[in-house]
This record gives structure tokens, sequence and C-alpha cells, in this order.
């Protein structure tokens, strides 16, 4: 394969309309991110990675970042959301190299979501064993679990749209029409909500910047109380968001 330039990769990479996706572009992707990984995905095709290695190293990022939040303190922290930026970054470069090299593949959507889905689970499940300030079962461990299964069954809850609609023999492309509740009293909720932005807490992204915070706080006074707050306060996002969300599918158009 010849050595295409970062303009090139770019342009197949990112089509038009990539960084516009509502459900599937981050906003750090859009602010920052696809900025930067046209030159990381320009490195992987002159060395002919091909799209799935480079997202089992994505779940290794993910997961990385939740095992070094467990361990506590300011350092773990930092390293956690810098780990986290790189598992964003390759989540952004292996599409952009399937594209570019014609290797899109049904297995590469999958291996993606999966991905997604190790990252904001072990993310929580390490924030939990953080606050309990020790590797032992306790409270707070239960707390990161709950909020870690939230956070999956959010996302089993979306995916399911997709399955539900292809056993019914649908198209799955949803009309924007029909992601709207029949109810405007639920539509109106679903807009504040969605205006709120409450559930990026637990998204991995959001929830490593939160916990540096949560990290410097707790350096400064010499104890667990900022981060068990938050802990605390992603069990709540994780419960509400899973109650809200499944209202939101099933009273709006999307299984028919």
């Amino acid at each position: 394969m010849s050595k295409p330039s970062v303009t090139e990769v770019r342009a197949a990479g990112q089509p038009e309309g990539v960084k516009e996706r509502v459900n599937e572009e981050h906003w750090a992707g859009r602010l920052y991110m696809r900025d930067l990984s046209p030159y990381v995905s320009t490195a992987f095709v002159h060395f002919g990675v091909p799209p799935n290695p480079i997202t089992y190293l994505m779940m290794a990022f993910g997961v990385l970042a939740g095992v070094t939040l467990a361990f506590g303190g300011l350092w773990s922290a930092l390293l956690a959301a810098v780990l986290v930026q790189l598992y964003l970054l390759l989540d952004c470069s292996d599409g952009e190299v399937a594209r570019y090299t014609g290797r899109t593949s049904v297995a590469g959507i999958y291996l993606d979501r999966i991905g997604h889905y190790l990252a904001e689970v072990t993310l929580l499940i390490g924030l939990g064993i953080r606050a309990q300030g020790e590797f032992a079962a306790g409270g707070w461990v239960i707390a990161g679990m709950a909020a870690a299964l939230g956070a999956a069954l959010i996302k089993v809850e979306t995916d399911n749209v997709s399955v539900a609609r292809a056993k019914a023999g649908l198209p799955e492309k949803i009309p924007e029409t029909a992601m709207q509740p029949r109810s405007s009293g639920l539509g109106l909720a679903r807009r504040l909500a969605s205006g709120l932005r409450f559930h990026r807490v637990i998204q991995a992204v959001e929830l490593s910047l939160l916990v540096v915070v949560a990290a410097v706080v707790d350096a400064v006074r010499g104890d667990l109380v900022a981060t068990r707050v938050l802990v605390a306060v992603c069990v709540v996002v994780a419960a509400l968001q899973t109650v809200l969300h499944l209202v939101s599918v099933l009273a709006s158009r999307r299984l028919e």
C-alpha cells in the first residue's frame, strides 16, 4: 500500500457528516480529537495496521484507565484521564483507518461498541474501589458496581432498539421524527434532560475529568469525601437515566 498523506487519510477517514453525527460523535471529537486523530491514523496506515487491532488497543486503554483509577491518589486520577484521552483518540482512529482502507465491517462496529461498554463499566468500578480507599469489599465498591450496571443498561437499551427493529424487519435508520415522544409533555421533558446533559457524568471522558477534580479536592482536604460524593452522584445519575431512557424509547416511535 502506498504511503498516503495526512490530508488524504483525513479526507477519506472523515467524510462529510462524521463530525455532525448527533448520537455517535463525542463533543471532544468535534472539538479537538478529530483534528489530531488523522496523524495517528496515517501512521497506522503506513505500518499496515488493520482497524480491528486498533479497536482492541482502544479497549485496552479504556480498561487500563479504570484499573489505574482504583489505586487512589492524585497521580492515578491524572494518569487515568490521560489513558481515557488515548482511548478516545484510538476510538476515532479505528474508524478512520477502516474508511480509508475500505475495511469497514460489522465485526468492527461490534467491537467498537464492546469497547465503549468496557471503558465505562471499568471506570465506574475503579471509581468505587477508589472511594472505598482499599482493595476490599465494601459499600463504595458496591455503589461503583451499581453505577456501572446502570451505565451498561443504558447502552443495552440503546443498542436493543436496533436489535428489535432488525428482528421485526424494520429499516435500521430511524427517522428523526420517530425519536420524539408521542406526548408533548414527555417531549418537553426529553428536551430539558438533553439540555442539562447530566447523563454525561457517567461517560468515560467526562467522568475521567470529574475524577481529577475530585482527586484534587481530596488531596487538599486529606480525605475521600469528594470522590465519594462523585460515586453517589454517579449512582443517582445511572439509575435515573436508565429509567428515563427506557421511558423515552417506549414513548417514541423508534420501535414502530
